[in-house]
């Protein structure tokens, strides 16, 4: 029981040590994964309906 509670003990003093990101840092963030998600969704819809069309064509 004196090792769990140890553990539990380093992790919380390593918790201490992280340093957070501010408020300005997460919403850039954020702004970038939600723009690249929707640049890569695009890119892979216009590969996927180019595929479909390739498909068709050689199964007519």
């Amino acid at each position: 029981m004196g090792k769990i509670i140890q553990f539990f003990k380093e992790c919380y003093a390593e918790l201490r040590k992280v340093v957070w990101p501010g408020r300005d840092e997460v919403v850039s963030s954020v702004g970038i994964v939600l723009v690249s998600t929707v640049i890569i969704a695009a890119v892979l819809g216009f590969v996927d309906m180019l595929l479909l069309y390739g498909v068709q064509f050689i199964f007519k």
